[in-house]
């Protein structure tokens, strides 16, 4: 599966890439959605969980039906996402 990628310094948005994929979070750009938080509290959320500028991250897991949601280990810790709200993400690749 291709991985979106931020034309500004070729981050990848974590709610894009696949079981494996891992780096260090380069930023959260969040997008207003109709649905669900505001942009501001899902980056608030985000952050609380550890999401944070140079954490280490790791895509470990993704649900069996549309993909959805996704497990993934940051630093120490590991958290469930759902794939649109992985897309704030922005990681670094190390590969």
């Amino acid at each position: 599966m291709p991985v979106a990628k931020d034309m500004s310094n070729g981050a990848v948005a974590l709610g894009a890439a696949p079981v494996g994929f891992a780096g260090r979070i380069h930023a959260i750009r969040v997008v207003a959605e109709d649905d669900g938080l505001s942009a501001a509290e899902l980056e608030r959320r985000l952050i609380e969980l550890g999401f944070v500028e140079g954490a280490w991250v790791e895509v470990l897991h993704e649900g069996l039906f549309g993909r959805d949601p996704i497990a993934v280990r940051v630093n120490e810790a590991t958290v469930a996402l759902r794939r649109r709200e992985a897309a704030a993400i922005l990681v670094d690749t190390d590969r």
